[in-house]
């Protein structure tokens, strides 16, 4: 997503996304400008760590900075803090759907859960930094390294999402990509394909009206950029083997307008987005297939208007074509930080909550009604869906509603069928998303509890 949401914007786009919130028939979401998207039914705050997300990525290299700051004396004290013996990871039991017996329906159960090394890859910015490489740590302070992810395998995560950005390290007409971001992204990724991890590779902050944006008027350009990225990236990556996953673009959407994070059918800009979307993402399988090797046959993943659920439950998303002996090999993306109120909203904010109950169809009933919508449109029909990026913010501490989230979520997406991926940003302090669940300057687990949880039910 291409970010910096600024926050000042936040109440003016909450108080917008209540005014008008019921899309799909679903209780309303705010939509926070904050970080991840917000759209139309309540089961549906998708967004990012998004471009927006900067943070979600705690928006803000200030507060990315604060996080990578933290003393040894405050990381011990949140380790004690948060491992408290009185948090229980709750009994969760939701009766399985009848899962189409496909190979991507087993793809997909077989990536089960996942873990977003987000504010890295991804960052857009690099100030007071040294070098163009050094942007990767910019945002989260830390540099990606073999044991971080041999530690995210050790804990039972079986698929790493790696966003990056690729339009500030590109050159030339045709987006050259820098030779050294290729090779220290291929580095890091190997790092999780040698441990037999699936490893997702996008585009991620990379859409504003230079490279990607979704309207007519910019859709020439938007095409050219795809294209000339895909087939680096392709030839780049077309030996691996099917552990890596190409996913198209990250939260496509009508950046800086009222639309940005509420998609309304009703309005002409938002149609005209969604076919845009549709054209992107049919143009990035069919850069990818004609690169031919294993990227003829590989897993792609493509996302709808903001990577929403809203984004592709409405009827003008269309799933790009493939070859028939391809059939189940496009798997729909889909971000959301659900119930918007207790995942997502700063706790701040009106209306915030901070408490959730795995054994509450109050605070389950969002979760349920997206897994729900999603599993009658695509599962049952032998399309394969993964949650690209969820999770629930620290709120001052609330562990045990956010180990009964963990839990409930996870349950309820391997019931309907689904794989999920945590937004991990390494942000534990501050105003900002906290959503990091791994210390990377300690490369332990502030929360164990929450990836406990996570792997109960993951299987």
């Amino acid at each position: 997503m291409r970010i910096i949401m600024k926050l000042n914007k936040l109440g003016k786009f909450a108080a917008l996304c209540m005014a008008g919130c019921m899309l799909l028939g679903g209780c309303g979401a705010e939509n926070p400008a904050d970080e991840k998207t917000v759209t139309g039914n309540a089961a549906d705050v998708s967004a990012e760590k998004s471009e927006t997300r900067m943070d979600s990525e705690n928006n803000t290299t200030e507060k990315n900075d604060m996080a990578a700051e933290d003393t040894a004396a405050e990381t011990e004290s949140a380790e004690t803090e948060t491992e408290d013996s009185g948090v229980a990871i709750p009994e969760v039991v939701i009766e399985p759907k009848e899962i189409p017996d496909t190979d991507g329906m087993k793809f997909v159960r077989d990536m089960k859960i996942g873990w977003n090394l987000g504010n890295t890859f991804d960052a857009i910015t690099n100030a007071q930094k040294e070098d163009d490489l050094s942007i990767e740590w910019s945002w989260c302070g830390e540099k990606t390294t073999k044991e971080m992810i041999d530690a995210v395998k050790a804990a039972g995560f079986k698929t790493l999402r790696l966003p990056v950005s690729w339009h500030n390290h590109v050159s030339g007409d045709h987006y050259t990509i820098s030779e050294a971001w290729l090779d220290r992204g291929q580095e890091v990724l190997d790092y999780a394909v040698d441990d037999d991890m699936y490893v997702i590779l996008n585009i991620h902050h990379d859409t504003d009206k230079e490279y990607c944006y979704p309207d007519k008027e910019h859709l020439e350009q938007s095409l050219s950029y795809m294209t000339f990225i895909w087939e680096q990236l392709a030839d780049r990556f077309g030996d691996y083997d099917e552990h890596v996953i190409f996913e198209s673009i990250n939260e496509p959407r009508l950046v800086e307008t009222d639309h940005e994070w509420w998609l309304d059918m009703n309005a002409a800009e938002c149609v005209e987005a969604v076919e845009c979307i549709n054209e992107w993402n049919q143009n990035f399988v069919d850069v990818v297939r004609k690169t031919g090797g294993n990227n003829a046959t590989r897993y792609l993943m493509v996302p709808g208007y903001d990577a929403s659920a809203d984004g592709v439950l409405n009827d003008k998303f269309v799933l790009p074509t493939d070859t028939a002996e391809n059939e189940g090999k496009i798997l729909v993306s889909v971000h959301a930080y659900i119930p918007y109120h207790f995942a997502l909203q700063a706790a701040t904010e009106n209306e915030s909550i901070d408490q959730f109950n795995a054994s509450e169809k109050t605070s389950t009933n969002d979760i349920d009604q997206m897994m729900e919508k999603l599993y009658a449109k695509y599962i049952s029909n032998e399309i394969p869906v993964v949650i690209g990026e969820f999770g629930a913010r620290d709120k001052n501490g609330n562990l045990q509603s956010r180990v009964d989230y963990a839990a409930y979520y996870i349950a309820a997406a391997r019931a309907y069928g689904m794989s999920c991926n945590w937004w991990d940003n390494n942000a534990f302090t501050g105003d900002g998303e906290l959503f990091g669940l791994l210390d990377r300057k300690t490369v332990t687990w502030r929360y164990p509890k929450i990836v406990d949880a996570l792997m109960k039910y993951a299987e």
